[in-house]
């Protein structure tokens, strides 16, 4: 995907989904996950999730402790990553710490 191209895909609660649908890499995240409901994600898996982001996305991102201790349903993951691409294009695509 080009960076132009990643810089359209706007992160959505499906996108997300998608992402936790490797089952190798989040064995217990069933294929129906609620928006709400709760999400465990141990460090390596977030770290393949954000590593996947950066692929697919352009978007590199390394959350803070607070922000990680707040990734737990399906909805505030998607809008941390959702929130860190705007902060990403308004910044020109420069490094997002968050």
């Amino acid at each position: 995907m080009s960076a132009e191209a990643s810089a359209l895909s706007v992160i959505t609660t499906d996108t997300v989904r998608d992402l936790l649908s490797d089952r190798k890499i989040f064995p217990g995240v069933p294929e129906d996950l609620g928006e709400d409901a709760e999400l465990v994600l141990d460090s390596l898996g977030l770290v393949w999730l954000l590593h996947v982001v950066e692929e697919r996305y352009g978007l590199v991102v390394e959350p803070g402790d607070e922000d990680i201790d707040r990734l737990t349903s399906l909805r505030s993951l998607t809008e941390f990553l959702r929130a860190a691409q705007a902060a990403d294009q308004a910044e020109g695509g420069e490094r997002v710490d968050r």
